[in-house]
């Protein structure tokens, strides 16, 4: 499955990196996103309905939505930063076509709980963390994260961010956002198309999840790195509490 993705990204592939302490941050790229409270989730996990559920695999403010502001700055990044700058050759509509293959990668992993398979596509320190949020989950719980790249109906760059530190090093963080619908590649197979109003059909909420990958790479001059995940986060947009 690795080699499949070296195929398909290229130079751009996700290897594994020591978390990089950043000295000084130019343009910032955190998330202002406000956190969002969840649910309480039974502890029962015999009970049909709560095994079902989906709680977020690590902490990370959930993303759902596009920001129009941050929709501008990332079109300014891309544009003119990294493309003039970084990499000649890069395409953000591109990137996010060839991530679509790594979400279902890490994510079939993460549902057959290897995590060795991991090494060279995910940080380190997120793999950690991973292990112990998927080894708290049911045997039904797993089964939710393996994601087909198909059923995923909708995505975004949330915020793409340029980093610098004293030494004139410089990184690329893209955050992406994934909407999916379990199964839509069969409905679509099959001629039945899901509703426009899919979101609020109580049919479908079940199956229906958001997924939040922050992607990074190393643009040093001289350095030849490859993009690698270092935040990875399932969750079910109805599992989430509106303040």
């Amino acid at each position: 499955m690795n080699l499949a993705l070296r195929q398909v990204l290229t130079t751009r592939t996700f290897r594994l990196c020591d978390r990089v302490t950043y000295k000084k941050l130019q343009i910032p790229v955190t998330s202002t996103c406000p956190v969002i409270q969840l649910r309480n989730y039974c502890d029962d996990r015999s009970g049909a309905s709560g095994a079902r559920k989906l709680p977020q695999l690590m902490e990370f403010p959930p993303i759902v939505w596009p920001s129009f502001i941050k929709f501008i700055k990332n079109w300014m990044f891309a544009n003119f930063i990294i493309r003039p700058y970084f990499d000649q050759e890069f395409s953000l509509q591109e990137f996010v076509e060839a991530s679509k293959h790594a979400v279902q990668v890490v994510s079939e992993c993460l549902q057959k709980s290897d995590f060795k398979a991991l090494d060279g596509l995910v940080d380190k320190d997120a793999i950690a963390a991973l292990k112990t949020a998927v080894s708290q989950l049911s045997v039904s719980q797993r089964q939710l994260l393996a994601v087909d790249k198909e059923d995923i109906f909708y995505c975004f760059p949330y915020q793409v961010g340029v980093m610098f530190d004293e030494s004139d090093k410089r990184w690329v963080e893209i955050t992406m956002c994934y909407h999916v619908l379990r199964g839509l590649k069969q409905m679509q197979e099959t001629g039945d198309v899901p509703p426009i109003s899919l979101g609020v059909q109580p049919e479908l909420q079940d199956k229906m999840f958001i997924l939040n990958y922050r992607f990074i790479r190393e643009f040093t001059k001289g350095v030849e790195d490859s993009w690698w995940v270092n935040i990875v986060n399932h969750f079910q947009p109805h599992s989430l509490r509106k303040l």
